[in-house]
């Protein structure tokens, strides 16, 4: 069953496969990677112009590792869970002091790098080394639990151990390469999670899914559970030019090492902020209007306050954890998603003003 099932997803594959993507074209170690990191909680449509953006500045793992975090972070603005761009920077750093610059080619020693789990080190020596690995990102999970007809969560443990044991035994040991990204192929387009095209699936004879008429209803959904909900003040606090001041977040946790606006608390007073921390006084201020940004454990339910200060000058200084934004000559800073469209949204506030 092995080798027929490997058969038809190389069959389709070799008539219907994805071979236009950047990170397939000059196929190496690190374009993998990096794919594969940007590609976790991303779609594919949304990674290219990405990936394209970091390859030119970032061409090889030498000059991702001798780049400044905020640059890489910079790059990353936009793609959300920067714990996966901080590892990048790690890891690339640890190839070139480690492996010299040459990513190893064995999994248990790419798995122990910072931010690579067995799937994207299995993607790693499948992908760009030709070495029979298995992989099982969400895409493949979810065409091996219909197939099989596995009805639980693929995140349970006991669930993911089936999955790989199923994954191992399938993975063919002659081009690996094409049936791993073929396997990707076939959950992103055909085996979709909302809409499953099984009358063109290449698998649908033996998939019992399919057979049961039930392709919804695998896998098995994540438990549900209602996400605590935090409120914040944010203070986008700008000079007469527009310059907003921005504060360097802790190094982990959330938006960590990113550039943001300052936090209070929602019954915190912001003219009592500026006075002991900026001692400065504001010339104005107002609200602007509320927002949510959902992260995958809470709610954060944001209220902006724009302040204008008496005397910017004498605020901050460069260098101690605080810098001026100018978004009309922006740094190469990184900046979280929200924070930089609310940047842009009073940016054009003011223009209209002018």
């Amino acid at each position: 069953m092995s080798a027929e099932f490997a058969q038809r997803v190389l069959a389709w594959f070799d008539h219907n496969g994805r071979t236009h993507l950047p990170w397939q074209q000059q196929v190496t170690p690190y374009r993998v990677w990096v794919s594969e990191i940007m590609l976790q909680q991303t779609q594919v449509a949304t990674v290219i112009p990405y990936f394209e953006r970091f390859m030119q500045r970032f061409p090889g793992v030498s000059e991702l590792a001798s780049a400044p975090l905020d640059e890489v972070l910079h790059h990353w603005s936009g793609l959300g869970y920067y714990a996966r761009a901080r590892n990048l920077h790690r890891t690339a750093r640890l190839v070139c002091d480690q492996y010299d610059g040459v990513f190893p080619d064995e999994l248990e020693a790419l798995r122990a790098l910072p931010g690579i789990g067995r799937s994207t080190a299995g993607a790693i020596l499948s992908l760009a080394m030709g070495q029979r690995q298995s992989i099982l990102d969400g895409n493949v999970k979810r065409v091996l639990a219909r197939y099989f007809a596995i009805p639980d969560w693929p995140g349970s443990s006991l669930v993911l151990k089936r999955l790989w044991q199923i994954a191992d035994r399938l993975t063919p040991a002659v081009r690996v390469a094409h049936y791993n990204q073929a396997m990707m192929d076939l959950g992103a387009t055909l085996c979709s999670r909302s809409r499953p095209d099984c009358a063109g699936c290449p698998l649908r004879g033996g998939c019992v899914a399919h057979a049961q008429g039930r392709p919804h209803d695998y896998p098995g959904k994540k438990p549900r559970r209602v996400l605590p909900q935090k409120a914040v003040r944010m203070l986008l606090i700008r000079d007469p030019e527009g310059a907003v001041l921005l504060e360097r977040r802790p190094p982990a946790g959330v938006w960590g090492g990113l550039w943001c606006l300052p936090e209070i608390a929602v019954d915190a007073d912001p003219l009592d902020w500026c006075r002991d921390r900026l001692h400065q006084q504001v010339a104005a201020g107002r609200r602007l209007p509320a927002r949510r940004h959902t992260f995958s454990h809470f709610h954060l339910d944001i209220e902006p306050l724009e302040i204008l200060l008496n005397n910017p000058d004498g605020a901050v200084l460069e260098g101690a954890g605080r810098l001026w934004y100018n978004p009309g000559r922006p740094d190469n800073v990184g900046l979280a998603a929200p924070v930089a469209r609310l940047i842009e949204e009073v940016a054009e506030i003011q223009q209209t003003e002018r």
